[in-house]
């Protein structure tokens, strides 16, 4: 089993940035793969970003590139998302997901454990 909780969600002005965190517990190896997720009101759930635990490497959605950055601290068994410059099709209940793939996957239907999500609202 995997616990996973969000923090850092809030209402923010266009152009603001915000730092999410994920604090992960339980069985470390059905955490190979950490992702951030995001769904809007009336949309479909759809990735964010991913970071391997082990490695590091990250994959970004075209819409986060450049503007967000990925990372965890293996020490604290935490993920971390930095968003800059937010816009209001930012606004969603952002997620995180643990996968036990070893390897970048940004289908949800990879991750088994996932968080109750914070919210971010960019007021424009």
């Amino acid at each position: 089993q995997v616990q996973l909780v969000e923090s850092g969600g809030r209402l923010v002005e266009a152009g603001d940035s915000v730092i999410l965190s994920c604090a992960a517990s339980g069985r470390a190896f059905a955490y190979n793969t950490l992702a951030w997720f995001r769904q809007a009101p009336g949309k479909e759930r759809e990735f964010v970003a991913a970071i391997m635990w082990s490695s590091g490497d990250t994959d970004y959605a075209d819409s986060a590139k450049g503007r967000f950055f990925i990372s965890r601290d293996r020490a604290e068994n935490t993920m971390y998302l930095q968003m800059n410059e937010l816009k209001a099709d930012d606004t969603a209940l952002y997620t995180c997901a643990s996968s036990a793939i070893v390897g970048i996957t940004t289908a949800p239907d990879d991750y088994a454990y996932w968080g109750s999500g914070t919210q971010v609202t960019v007021s424009s």
